[in-house]
């Protein structure tokens, strides 16, 4: 809005008949002073936009994409390659070089490995009473790949969330959303072990999504913001029915994550900011409430629904309860087969004989031997060995 300058009647003259030194007898007119002109009232309807919200320095998600890298090393040196593996790729690595493609295409470590490192085993979890197994899993990933992929993920979206929400509310979200993809994973996936922090990164999108829905009259251009938030999550969806990929974690940190957006990320609307920073003298003619009624709707909804969720999940996958019993589609969710690829992914199962340094394996899947030479082999090499005929 322009400024327009103020009319000649609005000009004040004051005759100061005090003096600044001297005789007090002594009247002497100063100066004309010009008062300012006092700022005109806003017109009706507009109002200057303020902004009140923190931003917070983020250090919370680039130091879990450092704790994750660090685990990753630590596992591919305690895997060894070299040392328990009848052939290797990078061999100028050492003992941190790679499993073979046939055993692990990602470029990691091998299943034993992640398993003695803290994967998700339902077995174990359950049978075992290691229920920390759903935390850990979260820390580890299959390979280079895969680790690369989920970390670029968090660091985009993560970094953005803690600098308008803080390292509290985004850690436990982060945190939260991993164990409820772990823990969905468990009740559909139960043969195989899982390991990665997609749960977390799409709990991190979900967040954003009910943010979006509960913050909406303070956004703009949220109808193309909403857009292409739903575009990124479905594509991402999407790409979990390929097979190998755990896509129930991803449908569970996704979901646990979009409800505790509504809880961890609410904002206060507008109104009630620029009611809270409005000068001593304004009287609005109503007061604003700090949040609007379906953001508290939401608020509690969500929250019953979490807790709730939650603690029913984690008793059934406790008492050893098989979600597909209940659910005779649900496994298309996490892999649709097709002419181009299977969904069997069982683990691979081979009978051996020890005949002095001769060990024979053969695959009990398509029947494949291989003969190999090696004095007191270690369980673990014999199920890579056995991992790599059934392949």
């Amino acid at each position: 809005m322009a400024e327009v300058p103020p009319s000649p009647q609005e000009v004040h003259i004051r005759v100061n008949s005090k003096r600044t030194s001297g005789n007090s007898n002594n009247n002497t007119v100063h100066p004309v002073e010009v008062a300012p002109p006092a700022p005109a009232p806003a017109p009706a309807g507009s109002f200057i936009e303020v902004k009140h919200y923190k931003k917070w320095f983020p250090w919370l998600i680039p130091l879990f994409v450092v704790a994750n890298t660090v685990v990753f090393v630590i596992t591919m040196y305690v895997n060894n390659c070299p040392k328990n593996s009848a052939s290797c790729i990078a061999t100028f690595l050492g003992r941190f070089s790679f499993q073979p493609f046939k055993e692990n295409p990602l470029l990691g470590p091998s299943s034993l490995t992640l398993q003695k490192m803290g994967a998700l085993d339902v077995d174990r979890v359950v049978h075992r009473h290691q229920g920390w197994r759903l935390i850990t899993c979260m820390w580890l990933h299959g390979g280079v790949f895969h680790l690369l992929a989920n970390m670029l993920g968090i660091l985009i979206i993560g970094i953005r969330l803690e600098q308008e929400f803080g390292f509290v509310l985004v850690g436990l979200l982060f945190v939260i959303s991993g164990f409820g993809g772990s823990l969905l994973s468990a009740l559909f996936i139960q043969s195989n072990i899982s390991v990665g922090a997609s749960g977390a990164l799409f709990g991190l999108l979900g967040g954003m999504l009910s943010e979006l829905i509960t913050n909406w009259s303070i956004y703009d251009n949220k109808l193309a913001a909403l857009f292409t938030l739903v575009v990124i999550i479905v594509v991402n969806l999407a790409v979990g029915i390929l097979p190998h990929v755990d896509n129930f974690a991803h449908i569970g940190g996704f979901l646990t994550g979009f409800l505790l957006g509504f809880v961890f990320l609410i904002r206060p609307q507008f109104g009630w900011v620029n009611q809270r920073y409005a000068p001593i003298q304004y009287s609005p003619g109503r007061t604003k409430p700090k949040f609007k009624k379906y953001q508290c709707i939401l608020w509690v909804l969500s929250l019953v629904i979490i807790i709730a969720g939650l603690s029913v999940g984690l008793v059934a996958l406790l008492h050893g309860v098989d979600a597909n019993d209940h659910c005779s589609w649900c496994h298309y969710l996490s892999c649709v087969p097709t002419s181009k690829w299977s969904c069997n992914t069982k683990a691979a199962s081979c009978s051996t004989t020890q005949l002095g340094n001769q060990l024979n394996v053969t695959c009990s899947s398509n029947g494949k031997s291989g003969v190999y030479y090696m004095q007191n082999p270690t369980d673990s090499k014999i199920q890579q060995l056995c991992t790599q005929l059934c392949s």
